[in-house]
């Protein structure tokens, strides 16, 4: 299945270079991927349905996704959590190009109002879709000591 907007492969794949594999993994990890992928899927397409697709309708312009799913090994070297939402397909950084076009696209993820988390990162924005449980709807930025909760209002504000 694929979106209007985003195809569920973009979703699916951990970040990869020429040779066809993510640029951390090891034979192993392709091969952990592997069994992880189908189980990954559905939860890419209600990603794309519910938060990225509409938001691309919205915007009105091309935004790139730099990363869907993650293998074990990428995510611990981007020094991420385990329970990453990476790991299952259930969310994905995105951008439009520019800090000024991401800050449009994070107003734009909480007027639409459907996303579980939403981190604002200098060059891309984090967006989150849980398809089973609530979505929290928790807005943070990346700070250079963590992260720091971000208001909706603040968001819009700019």
């Amino acid at each position: 299945m694929e979106g209007k907007w985003f195809k569920i492969e973009e979703l699916i794949r951990c970040y990869r270079v020429k040779d066809g594999r993510c640029k951390d993994c090891t034979e192993c990890a392709m091969k952990e991927a592997m069994k992880e992928l189908p189980a990954c899927e559905g939860n890419a397409q209600e990603l794309v349905k519910k938060v990225l697709d509409p938001l691309r309708e919205a915007y009105g312009a091309k935004i790139i996704c730099n990363s869907g799913y993650r293998c074990s090994h990428h995510n611990k070297n981007v020094g991420s959590k385990p329970s990453s939402q990476h790991r299952t397909c259930s969310a994905a950084d995105i951008t439009a190009g520019s800090p000024e076009e991401n800050l449009k696209l994070a107003k734009l993820i909480v007027e639409l109002g459907k996303f579980d988390q939403m981190i604002l990162y200098p060059q891309f924005v984090h967006v989150s879709w849980k398809r089973q449980g609530g979505n929290r709807c928790q807005i943070l930025r990346k700070t250079a000591t963590g992260y720091s909760a971000v208001s909706a209002k603040e968001v819009l504000q700019g």
